[in-house]
């Protein structure tokens, strides 16, 4: 599968498995909901004090899964390092991947608030695999 058709996927798809790597080596599974920005990279949110977070700070490394609505039925496997990106770095992406998610929120200043107060940050996924596109 090609990047460009694993991004063209979850910009239409939001519902993930990101895997991460614990400091003995086994994996993290965490459910998250993922988005493409305009960069071309996925992206999700997270907290600062997330096991996630802190996996990625020590190994850069992640898997993610994505899938439809319906959980069964199509999906793709993605692999990539990833940049946690902190605040206040972080806030305009997290507005344009709220934007690319759930659309316009009611109150930005709010929102800002909350991403403040909840010590969110930005994973930036850079992609380096896609697939499988078959079932085994």
């Amino acid at each position: 599968m090609e990047i460009s058709d694993a991004l063209a996927f979850v910009r239409q798809h939001h519902h993930a498995v990101l895997a991460t790597l614990k400091a003995d080596g086994t994996p993290q599974l965490t459910p998250v909901t993922a988005s493409v920005d305009a960069d071309g990279h996925v992206v999700v949110s997270s907290r600062e004090t997330a096991y996630k977070t802190k996996n990625l700070r020590r190994d850069p490394r992640a898997w993610l899964t994505v899938f439809t609505d319906g959980f069964y039925g199509e999906w793709v496997q993605l692999a990539g390092t990833v940049e946690v990106v902190s605040l206040p770095e972080a806030m305009e992406g997290l507005v344009d991947y709220y934007r690319s998610v759930s659309g316009e929120h009611p109150d930005w200043d709010e929102y800002r608030e909350v991403m403040v107060s909840d010590q969110r940050c930005l994973l930036t996924i850079n992609l380096e695999k896609a697939g499988p596109t078959r079932h085994g």
